[in-house]
């Protein structure tokens, strides 16, 4: 009895672990050169939620380290994409978004909105690329962080999704630091308020005073910011059947009245 559970156990065991997101392109180890299409595809197979469990999705082409610090976006691939369309995306790449060098300092990183609500970041293994004629935006960050990498694996994934609708706090991971406080160009807002079912307001006034407004009169700078991930919303409405008879016809002067209007 003991040879037939024992394996069957490890079967079980590896089932439970064959889910999430693998990336299959770009290869690792690869080589891609600047100034083409990077094309991505993914399935299921790695760390995390499986592609089912998600609705939408950011993908950056990074540098940089394992460690979450020392990550770097360089250019957007996809601002807004849907795994309902398919498990593959494409992009141009710049020959100035990066350098040549450390070997292996690009993968890609793809932000994921779950069905229930919060984030998963995943990472593809790392590649590097040829054509490259600028630099890293910190190129001693690069450099520091790639010291401590071995073998071609990107960074590990980071799954901020929410399990349970009915416990899901809005104020958790990255929609809890305030907007302001944020850095990066991909910024995480609250999740949005559910309207009141009752208005209460006789006047309208502003929820928040006016801002002052400065009309460019030059080419204004890149923005720093680059995409807004809004939490998703855990709120759920539920209805019933009225099972209730209704009311019947009238009998009285109305039920005359209104046979009137038969003809």
């Amino acid at each position: 009895m003991t040879r037939i559970l024992a394996p069957l156990a490890v079967v079980v065991a590896l089932t439970t672990l064959v889910n999430g997101i693998k990336f299959t392109k770009p290869e690792a180890g690869s080589t891609l050169k600047a100034g083409s299409a990077l094309s991505a595809a993914w399935q299921d197979g790695g760390d995390g939620p499986e592609i089912a469990d998600l609705t939408t999705y950011t993908l950056w082409l990074c540098a940089g380290g394992n460690d979450v610090n020392t990550i770097q976006q360089l250019v957007q691939i996809t601002p807004s994409g849907a795994f309902a369309a398919g498990n593959q995306a494409q992009g141009m790449v710049g020959t100035t978004v990066g350098a040549n060098t450390p070997a292996n300092a690009y993968f890609l990183q793809l932000i994921a909105v779950g069905q229930t609500g919060g984030t998963v970041t995943f990472y593809s293994d790392r590649f590097s690329y040829s054509g490259m004629t600028g630099t890293f935006p910190d190129p001693v960050a690069i450099k520091n962080g790639m010291k401590t990498v071995t073998g071609t694996g990107g960074p590990d994934t980071d799954d901020q999704t929410t399990q349970d609708p009915a416990n899901a706090q809005p104020d958790e991971g990255e929609f809890a630091v305030e907007y302001t406080m944020q850095t990066g160009p991909t910024r995480y807002a609250p999740m949005q308020p559910v309207p009141k079912t009752k208005i209460t307001k006789k006047k309208a006034t502003p929820q928040y005073p006016t801002s002052s407004v400065n009309i460019a009169k030059a080419i204004l700078p890149t923005p720093k910011i680059q995409t807004t991930i809004t939490q998703s919303q855990t709120h759920s409405v539920s209805s019933m059947a009225n099972t209730n008879a209704a009311a019947p016809m009238p009998s009285d002067d109305m039920a005359k009245f209104l046979a009137r209007w038969k003809d």
